[in-house]
């Protein structure tokens, strides 16, 4: 059976066949907290699949940007009194770090979104040229009706699309939108923020043409673009739109990870109901807490985390470790791993094997395990 993963877009699970080289963009974090569980169920999803793709013999160029600018960003900078570029880089730091101990390999780049200004005014202004988008005041706008397919990777409706996006960053009431769904391009900067000048003014980008910018200049065009389930709308569903009106080559697979839940919510820094994984790590080895996110699949949307996962996690790390090194059940981890990526029915086959006196330590390393 070929690699198989579910598609957004389209609803259901269908082959996923990049050519030899693997192009995939990550949508990474915005660094002004540290990382947690939600994180961490996130990028160890995309390794287990970056580590199957590079099994499998293609180049994987997985690309998981920085969006280093941003109003969130921004706003707890202001708050803590600190630069938002120091914020940034001491966030990034930990970040990394937390990454590492878990075992993610390191991505092909990793680029910072204020890297990419020239490319992101480039964009704006083939747009504006085009009509696919407007400026009222030095605020540039796209214009969600100017790309046909807009509404296809969520596949909400516009009442559900207003709802989510304001509770996500969007503002339908802001008085200069020719439409309430339409989303920022640019936007002038206050006092105390960066600014970037352009024809249109002096200001700083809006979130989605970010990404947008980053993967066209990094991959060109993509074969998978992923992320957590909050990204679905409207930040995705804006950068396939922008992607489309750019001339972009439509991206192949949609993939996102669902949201983990703590006591009945979706963990996120919005609400405070985190665990992070820094706190996890003075007390669990690094491996037991990948085992806990790895007993979950990526599309389980009963994703809530407990602390019987990490107690499971451990007495599972043991068993697997005290069978010793070999090949185990390498073929049945694969074939799980094929059907969308359904680790846990890997995790049960070396499990199986382990229960058998049968070493599985090859096998345990597809999925970034290591005993």
């Amino acid at each position: 059976m070929s690699l198989q993963l579910f598609d957004t877009a389209s609803g259901r699970v269908r082959p996923f066949a990049p050519g030899p080289i693997a192009r995939i963009y990550i949508c990474g974090i915005t660094p002004y907290d540290a990382t947690h569980m939600g994180h961490a169920a996130t990028y160890v999803t995309y390794d287990v699949l970056h580590r199957r793709l590079a099994d499998l013999g293609h180049e994987v160029r997985m690309v998981r940007n920085i969006t280093d600018i941003d109003n969130d960003l921004l706003e707890r900078a202001r708050r803590d009194q600190v630069n938002y570029l120091d914020l940034s880089f001491g966030q990034k730091r930990q970040f990394d770090d937390d990454l590492e101990a878990l075992g993610v390999l390191e991505p092909w780049s990793e680029p910072r979104a204020t890297s990419a200004i020239p490319d992101i005014r480039g964009l704006i202004a083939k747009m504006l040229a085009n009509s696919d988008a407007y400026d009222v005041d030095g605020w540039v706008y796209f214009d969600h009706l100017a790309s046909e397919g807009f509404g296809e990777i969520s596949g909400y409706t516009r009442v559900d699309m207003r709802t989510i996006g304001e509770r996500r960053g969007e503002d339908p009431t802001d008085s200069r939108k020719r439409h309430p769904l339409d989303t920022v391009l640019w936007q002038p900067s206050a006092d105390d923020e960066p600014s970037w000048e352009a024809p249109w003014g002096s200001g700083r980008p809006g979130w989605h043409i970010e990404c947008v910018a980053l993967s066209i200049r990094e991959l060109g065009g993509v074969d998978l673009h992923g992320g957590g389930c909050d990204l679905v709308y409207p930040h995705h569903e804006f950068c396939a739109a922008q992607l489309d009106r750019a001339g972009i080559e439509t991206t192949g697979h949609w993939m996102h990870q669902s949201c983990v839940h703590l006591n009945g919510e979706p963990m996120s820094k919005s609400t405070g109901n985190l665990i992070f994984v820094r706190d996890l790590l003075e007390s669990y080895d690094p491996m037991a807490v990948r085992l806990a996110v790895l007993s979950q699949h990526y599309r389980s949307t009963e994703w809530s985390w407990n602390d019987s996962l990490l107690t499971e996690a451990t007495s599972r790390l043991d068993q697997w470790r005290a069978a010793g090194k070999g090949d185990g059940p390498v073929d049945a981890v694969r074939s799980a791993l094929d059907d969308d990526l359904d680790v846990p029915a890997a995790v049960a086959a070396i499990d199986a094997a382990v229960a058998q006196g049968e070493p599985s330590s090859n096998a345990a390393e597809l999925l970034g395990v290591v005993l």
